[in-house]
């Protein structure tokens, strides 16, 4: 995995580590804030939750605008934010072998949390989530592989791109719409609904009614239950903006630490 590059910074009750992950699926360091509750170093088999940045942000996005590292405290938790690059969009791009953030995030980081912080290392105590950009990575990531998240959730989520064909750089990561409908069919969330098995995995999605990503979440929320998948479903007034996600992930957090603690 290679040697991380630590710094703490402590502020308030909690713990907060920059650490630099090497990727060999990208050859490339990769940089990720950890954010560790009080009194973390006499606990042990901590619950994680990753969570997922948006398009032209980083891996201190969610520290520096809207203050989640102290709901790790809060919830006794550890919260692991990866730098996801300026427009990943968490796949393993089918056209650009440099984006493998997919293998990176379900092969690499876990591996590398797991083994470096006192976690409980199963997919039980294990949640994903994220804003726009970071909520298709969350909801992709853990449709496609169960045995890894026990629960997901996303935030003003990307959760269907194809209506978005010149839009986030995602055609350099797939092709153009028009030359490889194909590959934007296989790789969007919602088309992975009918694969997920009931109760499989928890399930949040939230997404502000003035939102230009409302009507996906809205369709993601009617094939849900369209195949009978139990999910939560938060709509509110709001737009796609820091405003409304500092808000809105002091729920899912809820939503995750309730699961954790069943």
């Amino acid at each position: 995995m290679g040697i991380a590059l630590m710094l703490n910074l402590s502020t308030w009750a909690y713990t907060r580590e920059i650490i630099a992950i090497h990727s060999n699926a990208m050859d490339k360091d990769v940089m990720v804030a950890v954010a560790l509750p009080d009194g973390y170093h006499s606990m042990k088999d901590l619950p994680v939750v990753y969570l997922l940045h948006g398009c032209g942000d980083n891996y201190n996005s969610w520290h520096q605008n809207a203050g989640v590292s102290e709901l790790a405290d809060r919830h006794n938790l550890i919260i692991v934010m990866p730098d996801g690059g300026h427009h990943s969009w968490y796949w393993d791009s089918p056209i650009d072998s440099s984006f493998k953030y997919e293998t990176f995030v379900t092969e690499e980081l876990i591996a590398y949390i797991d083994s470096h912080y006192r976690t409980h290392a199963d997919r039980t105590s294990r949640a994903i989530t994220g804003n726009s950009m970071g909520g298709h990575g969350a909801l992709w990531l853990s449709f496609r592989h169960p045995n890894l998240f026990g629960a997901a959730g996303a935030l003003s989520g990307g959760v269907d791109i194809r209506p978005f064909p010149n839009n986030w750089e995602i055609p350099s990561l797939l092709g153009t719409q028009e030359e490889h409908p194909e590959n934007w069919e296989k790789h969007t969330v919602i088309n992975l609904v009918p694969q997920l098995q009931p109760n499989a995995l928890r399930i949040a999605i939230d997404c502000g009614v003035g939102d230009f990503f409302f009507k996906v979440n809205c369709d993601l929320h009617d094939k849900l239950t369209e195949h009978k998948i139990p999910h939560d479903f938060y709509q509110r007034p709001g737009g796609h903006t820091w405003g409304y996600w500092t808000n809105a992930v002091q729920y899912q957090m809820l939503f995750f630490s309730n699961y954790f603690k069943e």
